[in-house]
């Protein structure tokens, strides 16, 4: 069973459809124990990075997620889910984050001249060795639609990366942690491959 969190925003129902779709049983649910009693937990977020860390917060769940990673429980983060994972985030500078990882998020430059949030389909440059992008072609494009991006201490946990007038990473992988700045669940056959790797780990 695939579990998908429920803190009180994002937009669950198209991720926990197109699991369904993909033959795969997932459920949406807020329940810590059934988080944690899941085979894979899919982390979802949309809005700003410190509402929904008040809601994680008021739900309970900050434990939870982090015990759901130590326990070595395949967890993916989707858009605003990626973020989370991070310390801290330039549009929250009052918020704290999961802290998963050491890093924080900042904006997108406003120097290119494109529009801020960048939104709409871009190609990706990833790392081939990442098994949720096995098999998903070269240059593949996914839908975004984002502010802010990651900016991790750690660059080797970055797995992919787009070009929007300077190259942002935009998905991460590190043992059994995978997260994408893009929606998968919006980015048609490629991103319905991407969860069904995952779906599959």
């Amino acid at each position: 069973m695939i579990r998908i969190i429920d803190y009180g925003a994002g937009n669950l129902r198209s991720v926990e459809k197109a699991l369904d779709f993909l033959g795969f049983d997932a459920e949406i649910t807020s329940n810590p124990s059934k988080i944690s009693e899941a085979e894979k937990v899919i982390l979802p977020g949309v809005g700003a990075f410190g509402d929904c860390m008040n809601s994680i917060s008021t739900a309970g769940l900050n434990e939870c997620i982090h015990k759901v990673i130590e326990n070595g429980t395949p967890f993916l983060g989707i858009c605003l889910g990626l973020q989370l994972l991070f310390e801290s985030s330039e549009e929250s500078p009052n918020s704290n984050g999961l802290g998963i990882f050491k890093g924080k998020n900042i904006k997108i430059p406003q120097n290119s001249g494109l529009k801020i949030p960048h939104m709409g389909w871009n190609s990706i440059e990833y790392d081939h060795n990442c098994p949720i992008f096995k098999e998903i072609g070269d240059e593949p494009y996914v839908y975004f639609v984002h502010s802010y991006y990651m900016q991790p201490e750690d660059n080797s946990i970055i797995s992919a990366r787009t070009d929007y007038g300077t190259k942002l990473p935009i998905a991460l992988h590190n043992d059994n942690v995978y997260a994408v700045q893009f929606h998968p669940e919006k980015s048609g056959n490629t991103g319905l491959k991407i969860l069904k790797n995952f779906g599959s780990l």
